[in-house]
């Protein structure tokens, strides 16, 4: 296991270095200039001056070369420097935004954990509701609660977020009025009533959010219990006299979750680019709404950062996903 778990982060490597030159040389081709912004009036040795502080003196390989070493040297020293108090990255040349004239990791720090409240909280959400309902769907294969529990997984999968995120704010907010619709994110929790307050305006992000997550998981359960249900150890374990509660949740579901485990592992970067679209529609001022405003101003440091960081999750939790099938079921082998 470890043999392969070395080789598949080998393998990660250039994998993700052909990402980030595809990233970085196809925005280099994008429209846009920094200096758009800049008035008229500025003269253009200022401009220069101001292109040269961005880092835009150097030629396209050069500056993909320093943006690396900024992506995976310079901004992990900036983190730990923040953790410990010391200094390794000072005078460093960081990554900076067209937009803010501000380092662009700085920015996704003070924006992240939004997000991470949104989707950590949608995801988890999505778990709960879906592994039941996929059990038992399976359990009672064709019947009423199945056929129902498939129309509406087909509907919440087929349905994207754009539409839904706007549907259950007709409803919910213009409608009936129970919930917000906006997303305060300078609302801070510091008693039981502000408390609430967050719930009621994370209940619509959420719902949206975990919609499709719980539409696809269920299925991916029921059909992996259904497999499991026609297995010789289950018939073995009901001959011997087994309650059919134990054969399901401890003998069928065990053997059910392998492959589900590793379906979540891979999903956790698909919610991530869900939250861009509901993060727009909500107003939730995390790095899915950062990355649509910094393509509206032509930031493409930015764009670049979080394309990229979003490529690192993919394959980060693919590799996840491959190390944890083998670890849970040991009837897997990596040679």
């Amino acid at each position: 296991m470890l043999t392969y778990t070395l080789r598949r982060i080998a393998f990660a490597i250039p994998t993700l270095l052909i990402i980030a030159a595809a990233i970085f040389f196809l925005l280099e081709l994008a429209p846009g200039d920094p200096m758009a912004s800049v008035p008229l009036t500025v003269p253009s040795e200022v401009k220069e001056q101001m292109r040269q502080a961005l880092g835009l003196g150097e030629p396209a390989p050069v500056r993909f070369m320093l943006w690396l070493r900024q992506f995976f040297w310079i901004e992990p020293l900036n983190v730990v420097d923040a953790l410990f108090g010391t200094t390794f990255a000072e005078g460093e040349l960081r990554i900076i935004s067209w937009q803010n004239r501000a380092p662009v990791f700085l920015q996704i720090a003070e924006r992240i954990p939004q997000t991470l409240w949104v989707v950590g909280t949608s995801y988890v959400v999505a778990i709960l509701i879906a592994m039941p309902i996929g059990i038992y769907s399976a359990y009672r294969q064709y019947s009423l609660f199945d056929q129902a529990g498939t129309f509406i997984t087909m509907v919440g999968f087929s349905v994207p977020p754009f539409f839904s995120g706007v549907l259950v704010i007709i409803i919910f907010s213009v409608q009936l009025g129970w919930f917000p619709t906006i997303y305060d994110t300078r609302h801070v929790v510091n008693d039981w009533s502000s408390f609430w307050v967050q719930v009621r305006q994370m209940i619509l992000p959420v719902m949206v959010l975990a919609l499709q997550i719980t539409s696809q998981l269920s299925r991916f359960m029921r059909a992996s219990v259904l497999d499991n249900l026609n297995q010789d150890y289950v018939r073995t374990a009901r001959a011997k006299g087994l309650v059919e509660r134990r054969v399901i949740l401890v003998h069928v579901l065990r053997n059910s979750l392998l492959p589900v485990v590793t379906v979540i592992a891979l999903y956790v970067p698909a919610i991530f680019s869900g939250a861009i679209i509901t993060e727009q529609i909500f107003k939730v001022n995390g790095i899915g709404q950062l990355l649509i405003t910094a393509l509206q101003a032509n930031d493409w440091p930015m764009v670049q950062t979080l394309s990229f960081i979003f490529a690192v999750l993919i394959v980060l939790f693919n590799l996840i996903a491959d190390v944890l099938y083998g670890l849970l079921d040991p009837r897997i082998r990596y040679d």
